[in-house]
């Protein structure tokens, strides 16, 4: 069993508009680093939105942040976190004595539609996972800048390279 299997699972069978990102797409690609958290970039309709949170909800999963997780399906309520509250990404937790998080980007420089024009499938056990393009990867990690962000980014053009 796989982190996360049995959310991407669910999310597979409710056929949830997402694409991997961040540290596991990083991985997924080919990168070698550690992360524990589950980062999606998904379709920002309000129907998806509603799955995705339902799904997480069911798993076990909870929100830092002292507000219904299903507000995140509600576009005007997004766009006032997004502008007043600088938000990023909503977080879901398992537990407070888990690693476990999963990480709905709502404020991307990739956003979900261009993301998904050229996803890899990459195959994990049974799932067929959706996972973004090394390029558009390397400009989310640009846009973070951290340093992880830019050891990343030399490890996947190396990659590239290969």
């Amino acid at each position: 069993m796989i982190l996360y299997e049995e959310v991407l699972r669910e999310f597979q069978k409710q056929k949830v508009k997402y694409v991997l990102v961040g540290g596991v797409a990083f991985n997924l690609l080919g990168g070698e680093r550690t992360t524990l958290d589950l980062d999606i970039l998904v379709e920002m309709s309000d129907a998806n939105l509603f799955k995705v949170v339902k799904i997480l909800k069911k798993a076990g999963y909870h929100v830092r942040q002292p507000v219904d997780p299903l507000l995140i399906a509600d576009k005007k309520t997004r766009q006032d976190w997004i502008k007043n509250k600088h938000m990023k990404a909503f977080n879901f937790y398992k537990d407070v004595k888990s690693y476990e998080a999963v990480d709905i980007l709502i404020d991307s420089v990739v956003a979900y539609q261009e993301a998904v024009k050229d996803v890899k499938r990459v195959k994990v056990g049974t799932l067929i996972l959706p996972v973004i393009s090394t390029k558009k990867l390397i400009k989310m990690k640009q846009s973070a800048g951290r340093e992880k962000d830019l050891s990343d980014i030399r490890n996947l053009k190396a990659l590239r390279k290969k």
